[in-house]
């Protein structure tokens, strides 16, 4: 039997905001989770001498790998050998990648609720059994070794998000070491996405490699260096599961794009750039957390890094599609319906992504102001 996919609604309400965007209308973009910047100055120009000197082709950058060996080593005071480091297009086929080398169809693999959308449906499409776990504000929307270990079976493997998408929420190290333990105990295999790894407005998001290092950990140049369109990410995997992953690359993918793995090498070398966009989102992070309460939107996932605010409308709506879609119609703002990220209560949540200019927040605000008066007044 073929499996059951459902639609990532963010997708199509993006395809809509295009098109009114081709109609003449002002749209400003917060259902994506993609910066506003592009690439880094010196990896654009590192991708145009290439394009002038080079013709391409199938490749894997030793250098490349090389340097996201050190980042582990420098960030995280972690030793990561560069051929345990997978080279994929973009962190949704390291996915897939770290997903087929683990379980065989039928193994059940837990995660958060509210959480990604394509850890069910990519769990779905390998015919594995996704196990979300329900975790709310008294979790701060995060995993826990408590509600790991309430399950009865327990699963053959376990996806952690650390900043978390749609919640922006970052585990604790004790729980991180408690999660990790419980996993060793039981024979739990651990993939870590690590994609927002850098983006955090408090303390550091911890490597799950500095307790499980034989953890899988999914990375990707598109959040933090803000290079999204480049589709390049990587896997890291233990000694025993670099050929298989290797071969797995090899056969649905082939190799990353050589273009983009010139161009992220020079970004390595653009940090102070990087940071930059950085501090806006911190000022783009404060000025929603003030705003969204005077809204009526006092329920908030804490926002400890990435660049979401994940947002309890239940006193506007049940429905948050098609509240998602009547705001857009009528101010021209784009956010991402709550069931993306969570089938069941989903439906009373919204995400702003504020990986924008602060301009753009600020019109994005003045846009919705009256919009949400207007329906504090009905709903009252």
């Amino acid at each position: 039997m073929v499996a059951t996919i459902e639609p990532f609604y963010a997708v199509e309400l993006s395809k809509l905001a295009h098109k009114l965007a081709a109609e003449g209308r002002s749209i400003i973009h917060m259902e994506f989770g993609q910066p506003a910047t592009g690439a880094p100055a010196a990896a654009i120009a590192a991708a145009h001498r290439i394009l002038d000197n080079d013709g391409m082709g199938y490749w894997e950058s030793a250098a490349l790998k090389q340097r996201i060996s050190g980042l582990y080593a420098d960030r995280y005071a972690v030793s990561v050998d560069p051929e345990r480091v997978i080279l994929t297009c973009g962190a949704s086929p390291a996915l897939v990648l770290a997903l087929s080398c683990l379980f065989e169809p039928g193994d059940r693999i837990a995660f958060a609720r509210p959480g990604y959308v394509a850890y069910r449906n990519t769990a779905k499409s390998l015919y594995l059994d996704p196990v979300e776990l329900e975790c709310g504000p008294a979790q701060r929307f995060q995993l826990t070794e408590a509600a790991l270990r309430a399950l009865d079976p327990q699963p053959s493997g376990l996806i952690i998000a650390s900043p978390a998408n749609p919640t922006g929420t970052i585990i604790a190290p004790e729980e991180a070491e408690a999660i990790a333990a419980h996993c060793r105990r039981h024979g739990i295999a651990i993939i870590s996405d690590e994609i927002y790894h850098g983006l955090a407005y408090g303390s550091r998001a911890r490597s799950m490699l500095e307790f499980a290092p034989d953890a899988l950990v999914i990375n990707s140049f598109s959040k933090y260096f803000s290079m999204a369109g480049w589709r390049l990410g990587w896997l890291i995997v233990p000694d025993h599961l670099i050929t298989p992953a290797r071969a797995r690359m090899g056969n649905l993918f082939l190799t990353p794009p050589s273009l983009a793995q010139h161009a992220a090498l020079a970004a390595f070398d653009c940090s102070d750039e990087l940071d930059a966009h950085l501090a806006t989102y911190a000022r783009n992070r404060d000025l929603l957390l003030k705003a969204l309460p005077e809204l009526g939107l006092n329920r908030i996932a804490p926002p400890d890094g990435a660049f979401y605010a994940y947002v309890d409308i239940s006193d506007f709506t049940d429905d948050s599609v098609a509240f998602c879609t009547q705001m857009l119609l009528d101010t021209g703002v784009a956010t991402a319906p709550g069931v993306d990220f969570d089938p069941v209560d989903g439906r009373h949540h919204m995400r702003f992504s504020f990986a924008l200019s602060t301009a753009e927040v600020d019109e994005a605000l003045a846009r919705i102001r009256p919009w949400f008066a207007m329906r504090a007044i009905t709903a009252g």
